[in-house]
């Protein structure tokens, strides 16, 4: 079963087109990357799965059911743009009022589990206009968690953070798979983090699924390359230039694609009289697989 299927989804405002024909797939249990440039339409293609949109034309499935399903609405949860709390009410009573709204029943014990999964139980007391960004990020997924949705939609949730709150994010979206088995879809620009935790990943550009693919597709077409650097870097990047199809100039070092043979590089470069000071073997990322993929497309 998937969490979400959307086929030939389309939203125009104005007559443009924000979501254009637009197919995807989140499988249940996945933690699904959704990847773009600002204006490709991630939030667009957010809200219209929450409901908050009317699609032109096109099919919103969430767990094999129409999305508009009363039943399968409650099955969702979601923070898009901001939490929407009320600064000088705390943590606690912001929580309360969204569980008030939901119309759940045992409200303080389903406030006291959303607090620990984001790690926010001893702050509850403390007012929102007082926390930092990080917490007011986790009070905005513990609004989106009351009532044990089965899919989170989180939009950009981890921009903005530090290191440690964004390690921290990590933590708590994985627990939230496996632990309470919910899936998660995600939308970030910082994809060194998201490569860390997505088991899938959906590249959209000009409101159209560039593509699909799992963590395992991304590992399987991932280029190797090595990266050097020498005294001469002009002088060794024209010899590699002779022998190999495709070797670059990149963040100060000189890279060859699709060659797995330091051994055999050095020995070519000690002949040549460009002595190696440094080298490495690397493989492309989904930051790197995500540039490759867009240039490929403006070409």
């Amino acid at each position: 079963m998937n969490a979400i299927e959307i086929r030939g989804l389309s939203k125009s405002f104005r007559g443009l087109y924000a979501v254009d024909n637009l197919n995807m797939t989140v499988p249940v249990g996945a933690i699904y990357g959704f990847i773009g440039e600002n204006g490709s339409g991630k939030s667009t293609t957010e809200k219209l799965i929450c409901g908050h949109l009317v699609p032109d034309k096109g099919s919103i499935k969430l767990f094999d059911r129409k999305y508009t399903n009363a039943g399968v609405r409650a099955r969702v949860g979601a923070l898009i743009e901001n939490t929407g709390c009320f600064p000088n009410s705390s943590v606690w009573d912001n929580l309360m009022m969204q569980a008030i709204n939901l119309g759940l029943s045992d409200r303080a014990g389903e406030i006291d589990r959303v607090l620990r999964i984001v790690r926010m139980e001893d702050n509850a007391k403390l007012k929102f206009k007082k926390c930092s960004l990080g917490m007011k990020q986790r009070i905005g997924i513990a609004m989106a968690l009351l009532g044990d949705p089965a899919l989170l939609i989180l939009d950009e949730p981890i921009n903005g953070l530090d290191a440690e709150g964004m390690k921290m994010m990590r933590e708590i979206l994985v627990d939230i798979t496996r632990q309470y088995g919910c899936t998660v879809l995600i939308s970030s620009h910082i994809l060194g983090e998201l490569e860390k935790i997505a088991t899938h990943y959906g590249i959209i550009r000009q409101g159209k699924m560039l593509e699909e693919l799992t963590a395992k597709d991304l590992e399987g077409r991932a280029k190797v390359f090595t990266s050097l650097k020498t005294q001469n870097m002009q002088g060794a990047f024209g010899l590699l230039r002779q022998k190999f199809p495709d070797v670059r100039a990149e963040d100060g070092y000189i890279r060859i694609y699709d060659v797995d043979d330091t051994e055999g590089i050095v020995g070519l470069l000690m002949q040549g009289g460009f002595p190696v000071r440094e080298i490495k073997k690397n493989k492309i990322g989904l930051e790197e697989y995500y540039i490759e993929l867009m240039s490929k497309k403006e070409a």
